[in-house]
């Protein structure tokens, strides 16, 4: 949820975040009319209740005939504390609907618009000019033996597939390679719940816009999470941490479920937009004003992973309409697709201010002592669409595919993967 402070003094900023995701500004002057709706019904049941105490007092010391008078205005009292209470319910209900309806604010540095008007940072490396046609992602994996879609399709359906042998051991090298850097930067390890409780990923801003992404288990209501950012948002929820040492870091492991309902046929070839894959996830979290540093950290953190990989890419800044639910500004490395001449989003990091951490209670103490909301990040550190971009850029002309150097130890040191005769 937005800041009430930021809504209460500054609320042309919260339209104008608005009006730059293309969203309704007229809901900001919605939830400023229930916010004053809500703070009077609270005065007012605050103030009947204490009336209510006082003259119970008068009533314990009175008599006879008085003390009878009391007691019917007493029960008069009551039902209209009761009514203030009615009322104080139906307008705090009314305002935490209007106030989670809003996303958050975005960055006045980031660029307005959709999908298609993000800006382009930097670009870094060159995309190689192959001497011959570049076999796309699918062709060069299946005669590896390393992807197997048909058998994929016949046990789960379209867009499941099966990694064979050195598809998996391509997987498996990757996600270690990010663990590793994780943990070298800081990061705490952990292998995260696939499936989490609606609150939580309520709680993180996916059941908005966005619900229509998630598997959704409805007679254990749970939910199947798109990345471990869900349960590791979930993880502190309701607690006050510790962040007089600074910023808490974690790395979670875990598998990917996404309906990709709405993509209409888009990359349906391959493993490029599939229905389940796995993660390597970075999220932080921190006090406000350490957001915008963390979120410059992650992307370099990223960026040392992309360099692993020996992939060109690009770094772009996401536009305002294209930030999901609870990013205030979000960078994407995309890498170069040979096949599709085309750079593709390989990681995305986000930094989500206290949007997630005041939905789920998350908080630390100031100097002070003081309880205030945190702040969280995240981004992505390697996933398995990152096994595209690698046999792609990494293809010769005989189908072959050579193993970036630092992922050569988890395929037992093979420097070339050959294709199977």
């Amino acid at each position: 949820m937005i800041d009430l402070k930021t809504l209460r003094e500054d609320p042309e900023a919260v339209r104008a975040s608005q009006r730059a995701r293309g969203e309704d500004e007229q809901l900001v002057d919605q939830l400023l009319s229930a916010d004053e709706r809500r703070r009077s019904a609270v005065s007012r049941a605050d103030s009947l209740r204490a009336e209510q105490k006082q003259f119970g007092r008068q009533v314990g010391k009175a008599k006879g005939e008085e003390r009878e008078a009391l007691l019917a205005k007493g029960k008069e009292m009551a039902a209209e504390v009761k009514a203030a209470e009615a009322e104080q319910g139906e307008a705090e209900e009314a305002f935490a609907k209007l106030h989670r309806a809003i996303p958050n604010v975005v960055h006045p540095a980031a660029p307005e618009g959709g999908e298609d008007d993000y800006v382009v940072l930097k670009h870094v490396g060159e995309p190689k000019k192959f001497d011959f046609e570049p076999a796309d992602h699918l062709d060069l994996l299946a005669k590896l033996g390393g992807v197997d879609m048909e058998r994929g399709a016949k046990v789960s359906g379209s867009r499941f597939y099966f990694l064979t042998g050195v598809g998996a051991l391509l997987q498996l090298s990757l996600l270690n390679l990010a663990v590793q850097q994780a943990v070298a930067n800081g990061f705490q390890v952990m292998i995260t719940p696939s499936l989490v409780r609606p609150e939580i990923m309520e709680g993180t801003g996916f059941l908005g816009a966005h619900s229509t992404e998630v598997y959704r288990l409805a007679e254990d209501d749970l939910f199947l999470v798109g990345t471990s950012e869900v349960p590791l948002a979930g993880y502190h929820a309701d607690e006050i941490l510790d962040l007089s040492k600074g910023t808490r870091r974690y790395a979670g492991w875990s598998s990917c479920y996404r309906r990709e309902a709405g993509s209409y046929g888009k990359d349906t070839r391959g493993i490029i937009r599939v229905h389940q894959f796995d993660k390597v996830e970075m999220f932080s979290y921190c006090k406000p004003e350490d957001a915008e540093a963390e979120h410059g950290r992650l992307l370099a953190w990223e960026e040392q992973m992309l360099a692993k990989i020996d992939v060109p890419y690009r770094v772009i800044d996401t536009a305002a309409g294209d930030l999901g639910t609870s990013a205030s500004r979000k960078f994407d490395c995309e890498a170069w697709f040979p096949s599709q001449q085309a750079y593709r989003e390989l990681t995305s990091t986000s930094n989500c201010t206290t949007f997630q951490a005041r939905r789920l209670g998350v908080r630390y103490r100031d100097e002070n002592g003081k309880p205030q909301t945190a702040a969280t990040l995240n981004g992505t550190l390697a996933t398995t669409r990152w096994i595209v971009a690698i046999v792609e850029n990494h293809q010769q002309a005989d189908g072959s595919v050579v193993v970036p150097e630092a992922l050569r130890p988890g395929l037992g040191g093979i420097e070339v993967l050959e294709p199977k005769q």
